[in-house]
């Protein structure tokens, strides 16, 4: 590593530090005999100049109290604002602190090879704060199936992501958040993945405007056909989404779509992958209708489904 790197990491870690929490988490659970306290940690990173802060649900879901740390050791308690189990992202406000957002990017420019850091608080307040890791991008768009859930367009690292390091941020040197770190992964081994910031900002927005967080749904889950997946399907050409599931009762399952579709043009667009798709929705928006045309046994067929809202809380 040069100097000029190494300069540049420590001034992008004093920078990013001053709005990254810790957030430790306490429920009680009734045994036979008695009540026993269950605690959990994580970490979260300031998103908006009101105090939200952004971490994992996985972090703070089911827990009664949520306590927030600065990064000069004084605690706020704090509470869930919104909440999305699918994608792993939850909103917390604390009252009291003095909370400096963090800038963030734009994940859709976050490319292979890039110089990342990941801070956060591994292992609790135990080890006595907030940590860094570094290390580059090593892999985008992936899609993870854990505990049931699929989630989608998953940035890889081979920065070390802890227990703890949960919720924080992954930083680029332009001192920008391009994610939220997750350590929930079980099987991972020397990488780690984080939520793009993209993800995090549109859910904000959703905050700001409705109090939760609604996302535009037609019920799939998918994956993008690379050059890798179209050789090893025998499908005509890369892109597209390839549905992989479909949600019973879903405004897709209604509209006659199946697993082994391949989606190759949303509203006359040609899409490029599962991200696209979700942007196509997203413009759409709740109560409107996108135009699909898939590929089924050698067979392309248009089909028209409408776009539901469906809550994350």
């Amino acid at each position: 590593m040069t100097h000029e790197i190494q300069e540049k990491i420590i001034e992008v870690y004093n920078k990013i530090i001053e709005s990254v929490v810790g957030v430790s988490t306490l429920r009680v659970i009734d045994l036979i005999f008695t009540q026993a306290p269950i605690t959990g940690f994580g970490s979260g990173v300031v998103v908006d100049s009101d105090g939200l802060i952004a971490t994992n649900s996985h972090v703070v879901e089911g827990f009664e109290k949520i306590v927030v740390t600065d990064p000069h050791g004084d605690t706020f308690p704090a509470e869930i604002v919104a909440e999305d189990p699918q994608w792993d992202i939850a909103f917390l406000k604390a009252e009291g602190g003095d909370f400096k957002p963090a800038k963030l990017g734009d994940s859709d420019n976050v490319k292979i090879g890039q110089i990342v850091l990941a801070i956060g608080n591994p292992f609790g307040q135990i080890l006595g704060g907030p940590s860094l890791t570094f290390g580059v991008i090593s892999g985008l768009k992936r899609t993870l199936r854990v505990e049931g859930k699929v989630y989608e367009n998953m940035i890889q690292t081979d920065a070390a992501i802890n227990p703890g390091n949960s919720g924080g941020p992954l930083v680029n040197l332009d001192e920008e958040v391009i994610g939220i770190t997750t350590a929930m992964i079980p099987f991972a081994q020397g990488i780690g993945f984080a939520i793009p910031v993209n993800e995090v900002k549109w859910a904000l927005e959703q905050v700001r405007q409705y109090g939760r967080i609604v996302r535009p749904w037609i019920g799939i889950f998918g994956i993008d056909v690379t050059q890798m997946v179209a050789r090893q399907l025998n499908l005509p050409e890369p892109g597209g989404v390839l549905i992989v599931r479909v949600v019973p009762g879903a405004p897709a399952h209604r509209a006659g779509i199946r697993a082994g579709d391949l989606i190759i043009e949303a509203n006359g667009k040609k899409l490029e992958g599962v991200a696209h798709l979700a942007r196509v929705l997203r413009e759409i928006g709740i109560g409107g209708v996108v135009e699909l045309k898939i590929l089924r046994h050698g067979v392309y067929r248009i089909i028209n489904v409408r776009v539901e809202g469906i809550s994350t809380q």
